[in-house]
Protein backbone atom coordinates (compact mmCIF):
# COMPACT_ATOMS: atom_id res chain seq x y z
CA UNK A 1 0.00 0.00 0.00
CA UNK A 2 2.79 2.07 1.26
CA UNK A 3 4.71 1.54 -2.65
CA UNK A 4 1.63 2.15 -4.26
CA UNK A 5 1.09 6.02 -2.64
CA UNK A 6 4.72 6.63 -3.75
CA UNK A 7 4.21 5.74 -7.35
CA UNK A 8 1.04 7.85 -7.32
CA UNK A 9 3.36 10.24 -5.28
CA UNK A 10 6.17 9.97 -8.34
CA UNK A 11 3.48 10.06 -11.36
CA UNK A 12 1.53 12.94 -9.77
CA UNK A 13 5.49 15.06 -8.97
CA UNK A 14 6.26 14.14 -12.86
CA UNK A 15 2.72 15.51 -13.98
CA UNK A 16 3.69 18.47 -12.21
CA UNK A 17 6.74 18.99 -13.69
CA UNK A 18 5.44 18.16 -17.20
CA UNK A 19 2.52 20.74 -16.52
CA UNK A 20 4.69 23.62 -15.62
CA UNK A 21 6.86 23.31 -18.77
CA UNK A 22 4.53 21.91 -21.87
CA UNK A 23 1.74 24.16 -20.74
CA UNK A 24 2.70 27.11 -18.49
CA UNK A 25 6.77 27.64 -20.69
CA UNK A 26 5.60 25.69 -24.18
CA UNK A 27 4.13 27.97 -26.53
CA UNK A 28 0.03 27.11 -26.86
CA UNK A 29 -1.28 25.06 -29.24
CA UNK A 30 -4.66 27.66 -30.83
CA UNK A 31 -7.59 27.10 -28.86
CA UNK A 32 -9.89 25.66 -32.27
CA UNK A 33 -6.75 22.71 -32.96
CA UNK A 34 -7.53 21.78 -29.13
CA UNK A 35 -11.55 21.30 -29.66
CA UNK A 36 -10.36 19.24 -32.64
CA UNK A 37 -8.09 17.25 -31.00
CA UNK A 38 -10.23 16.04 -28.36
CA UNK A 39 -13.18 15.69 -30.62
CA UNK A 40 -10.91 13.33 -32.27
CA UNK A 41 -8.96 11.44 -29.63
CA UNK A 42 -11.52 8.92 -28.68
CA UNK A 43 -12.04 7.47 -32.36
CA UNK A 44 -8.07 7.74 -32.86
CA UNK A 45 -7.71 5.83 -29.70
CA UNK A 46 -10.35 3.32 -30.59
CA UNK A 47 -9.26 2.92 -34.14
CA UNK A 48 -6.09 2.28 -32.79
CA UNK A 49 -6.43 -0.63 -30.30
CA UNK A 50 -8.72 -1.99 -32.90
CA UNK A 51 -5.89 -2.01 -35.97
CA UNK A 52 -3.72 -3.23 -32.77
CA UNK A 53 -5.57 -6.08 -31.91
CA UNK A 54 -4.51 -8.39 -35.30
CA UNK A 55 -1.28 -6.82 -34.61
CA UNK A 56 -0.54 -8.48 -31.10
CA UNK A 57 -2.08 -11.58 -32.49
CA UNK A 58 0.43 -11.79 -35.13
CA UNK A 59 3.15 -11.20 -32.60
CA UNK A 60 2.22 -13.64 -30.18
CA UNK A 61 2.73 -15.82 -32.93
CA UNK A 62 5.79 -14.58 -33.97
CA UNK A 63 6.84 -14.57 -30.59
CA UNK A 64 6.42 -18.02 -29.95
CA UNK A 65 8.45 -19.31 -32.80
CA UNK A 66 11.00 -16.88 -32.21
CA UNK A 67 11.93 -16.92 -28.70
CA UNK A 68 13.58 -20.64 -28.53
CA UNK A 69 15.86 -19.41 -30.99
CA UNK A 70 16.28 -15.83 -29.51
CA UNK A 71 18.96 -17.47 -27.44
CA UNK A 72 21.66 -17.71 -29.84
CA UNK A 73 21.57 -13.88 -29.90
CA UNK A 74 22.50 -13.50 -26.52
CA UNK A 75 21.87 -14.67 -22.73
CA UNK A 76 19.39 -11.70 -22.49
CA UNK A 77 18.05 -11.56 -25.89
CA UNK A 78 14.36 -13.65 -25.12
CA UNK A 79 13.79 -11.47 -21.84
CA UNK A 80 14.09 -8.34 -23.94
CA UNK A 81 11.58 -9.89 -26.30
CA UNK A 82 9.26 -10.50 -23.73
CA UNK A 83 9.87 -7.29 -22.28
CA UNK A 84 9.08 -5.68 -25.67
CA UNK A 85 5.87 -7.84 -26.13
CA UNK A 86 4.61 -6.72 -22.54
CA UNK A 87 5.29 -3.04 -22.63
CA UNK A 88 3.37 -3.30 -26.02
CA UNK A 89 0.15 -4.88 -24.56
CA UNK A 90 0.41 -2.36 -21.45
CA UNK A 91 0.23 0.65 -23.62
CA UNK A 92 -2.36 -1.15 -25.92
CA UNK A 93 -4.72 -2.31 -22.84
CA UNK A 94 -4.26 1.44 -21.18
CA UNK A 95 -5.31 3.08 -24.48
CA UNK A 96 -8.37 0.30 -24.37
CA UNK A 97 -9.34 1.93 -20.77
CA UNK A 98 -9.08 5.39 -21.81
CA UNK A 99 -11.35 5.41 -24.12
CA UNK A 100 -14.61 5.55 -22.17
CA UNK A 101 -13.37 8.00 -20.16
CA UNK A 102 -12.15 10.39 -23.33
CA UNK A 103 -15.59 10.11 -24.70
CA UNK A 104 -16.80 11.16 -21.39
CA UNK A 105 -14.14 14.43 -21.08
CA UNK A 106 -13.03 12.35 -17.91
CA UNK A 107 -9.73 12.87 -16.07
CA UNK A 108 -9.42 9.35 -15.83
CA UNK A 109 -9.16 8.90 -19.53
CA UNK A 110 -6.89 11.31 -19.57
CA UNK A 111 -4.37 10.01 -17.08
CA UNK A 112 -4.63 6.30 -18.88
CA UNK A 113 -3.73 8.13 -21.93
CA UNK A 114 -0.90 9.52 -20.13
CA UNK A 115 0.06 6.04 -18.23
CA UNK A 116 -0.21 5.03 -21.60
CA UNK A 117 2.19 7.80 -23.14
CA UNK A 118 4.98 6.91 -20.22
CA UNK A 119 4.95 3.03 -20.55
CA UNK A 120 5.65 3.53 -24.55
CA UNK A 121 8.61 6.28 -22.93
CA UNK A 122 9.80 3.58 -21.29
CA UNK A 123 9.35 0.82 -24.40
CA UNK A 124 11.39 3.45 -26.71
CA UNK A 125 14.36 3.70 -23.78
CA UNK A 126 14.14 0.07 -22.97
CA UNK A 127 14.63 -1.03 -26.98
CA UNK A 128 17.33 2.30 -27.53
CA UNK A 129 14.88 3.68 -29.70
CA UNK A 130 16.22 7.57 -28.85
CA UNK A 131 14.53 9.42 -31.87
CA UNK A 132 11.10 7.70 -30.90
CA UNK A 133 11.68 8.71 -27.42
CA UNK A 134 12.99 12.20 -27.73
CA UNK A 135 10.74 13.08 -30.56
CA UNK A 136 7.71 10.79 -30.16
CA UNK A 137 6.86 11.13 -26.44
CA UNK A 138 7.42 14.66 -26.00
CA UNK A 139 5.06 15.46 -29.09
CA UNK A 140 2.37 13.18 -27.13
CA UNK A 141 3.18 14.59 -23.84
CA UNK A 142 2.98 18.27 -25.22
CA UNK A 143 -0.19 17.90 -27.24
CA UNK A 144 -1.44 15.11 -24.24
CA UNK A 145 -0.83 18.66 -21.42
CA UNK A 146 -1.90 21.04 -23.78
CA UNK A 147 -5.40 19.87 -23.90
CA UNK A 148 -5.62 18.65 -20.17
CA UNK A 149 -7.75 21.18 -19.08
CA UNK A 150 -10.53 19.75 -21.16
CA UNK A 151 -10.46 16.59 -19.12
CA UNK A 152 -12.35 17.20 -15.44
CA UNK A 153 -12.40 15.04 -12.54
Amino acid sequence: MAQNKSVMSALSSLETTLDQYLVKKAPAIPTAWKDVIVKVAPWLSLLMVIVSIPAILVLFGITAFVLPFSMFAGPYAPAGISIAVILMIATIALEALAIPGLFKRSRQGWNFVFWSALVGALSNIISLNIGGFIIGTLLSLYILFQVKSYYKA
